[in-house]
């Protein structure tokens, strides 16, 4: 079966549900400017899933340091193992008794699946399927259903960004506010079931009852509240949970809504104090905007009514622009202060503002041909100039 194609045309899900269907065998190939994912398949179920642009902390050994599984220092021991015997790092872990079978097969399918449900956030890149046979470990991988990963990943894909409003900072912490009870003596959790609209319905109000509709506290809420220690950040909770990005913010989210835990921002303001100052820079942000409009229509009017002019050749000059850059400027300064505030941190590039739907991709240059520089600085701010045109 030859499969090759851009995801424009053909969606991973698409691609995922052809290759399960037909219980099919080979490694799927996905790149991206960005990223190249190569997923084994093995009759119809995901097996394996290797980034070509893994970060070192997304490594197996690495996660399972941060997970408490193994110390920095076995990891060191059973890498020169490694080296010298050329065996996989899994096997060298359990041959040195640094971990248990289940484990490694747990830390193993959080790996794969924190890879593949990446890509359903994909927009563009293309695709190859190679069919082929696979050889994969039944004792330390658990296989994936392709229906099962669509599932999941349509999810995710339907859930993160109500989750984000919120959880919206791997730097975040948070504050026990009351004791969690037991399986036996909780009686109500969210209004609805554990669906995360649900739990925004909520969101900063006490818990309300509805009638003919309750629910338990989930394993992965009474796992993550138990990490939830003071000063530990989403990141970390994260990694101690081994429940995956997802599963451990919703269940955070879930237990601010309920008043288990109350969340502080990285600046040490809780998220309730952080949303009402957002609130007020995009208010900033808009009236700023209505300033740039403005000034936009008075820099047309000149540009089209030379200020002077000279036999056919129109002398125009730029100050109007200046001033219009300088609103144009504060502008995007709101802009990314409105984005640090729900992110935690300032962006990479100005492009993030306009994926993050704050500002159009027009604005990163008005009043100019060329766009703004800008960079982040090692003391956590920016610098923000206009271009040298």
């Amino acid at each position: 079966m030859a499969l090759k194609g851009t995801l424009r045309d053909f969606g991973i899900a698409e691609i995922l549900q052809l290759i399960g269907q037909q219980a099919k065998s080979g490694i799927l190939h996905l790149m991206a400017r960005d990223d190249e994912i190569h997923i084994t398949i093995g009759d119809g179920n995901v097996v394996g899933a290797e980034s070509a642009r893994r970060q070192a902390r997304d490594r197996l050994g690495n996660m399972l340091v941060r997970a408490e599984i193994i110390t920095n220092e076995e990891l060191e021991h059973a890498l020169d193992l490694q080296k010298k015997t050329l065996r996989r790092l899994g096997d060298v872990l359990l041959e040195l008794s640094y971990l248990s079978m289940a484990e490694l097969k747990e830390m193993t399918a959080l790996q794969t699946t924190e890879t593949v449900y990446r890509l359903f956030s994909w927009k563009s890149g293309d695709y190859q399927f190679e069919a082929q046979q696979v050889e994969w470990d039944e004792h330390t991988v658990t296989p994936l259903r392709a229906e099962s990963v669509l599932m999941e990943g349509f999810r995710q894909v339907d859930e993160w960004p109500m989750i984000r409003k919120r959880i919206s900072s791997r730097a975040m912490t948070f504050e026990p506010l009351k004791v969690l009870e037991s399986d036996k003596t909780e009686k109500r959790l969210i209004p609805g079931g554990d669906d995360v609209d649900s739990a925004f319905d909520s969101l900063g109000e006490a818990p309300r009852e509805k009638k003919g509709e309750f629910a338990t506290l989930g394993r992965n809420e009474r796992r993550v509240y138990e990490l939830a220690g003071p000063g530990r950040t989403v990141e970390q909770i994260v990694d101690l949970s081994r429940l995956g990005e997802f599963e451990t913010c919703k269940a955070l989210l879930n237990l601010v809504n309920l008043g288990y835990l109350r969340a502080i921002g990285p600046s040490g303001r809780s998220v309730v104090a952080d949303a009402a100052r957002v609130s007020a820079v995009a208010s900033r942000v808009v009236a700023t905007m209505a300033m740039a409009a403005a000034l936009a229509a008075l820099v047309y009017w000149l540009d089209q009514h030379a200020l002077a002019a000279q036999g056919e050749t129109a002398v125009r000059d730029n100050a109007a622009q200046r001033m219009l850059a300088r609103y144009q400027q504060a502008r995007l300064g709101a802009a990314l202060e409105v984005y640090r505030l729900e992110r935690g941190e300032f962006p990479q590039g100005l492009g993030d503002l306009v994926e993050a739907g704050i500002v159009d991709g027009a604005d990163l240059r008005h009043p100019f041909t060329q766009p703004y520089y800008y960079r982040r600085t090692a003391a956590g701010g920016f610098v923000l100039l206009p271009p040298v045109e």
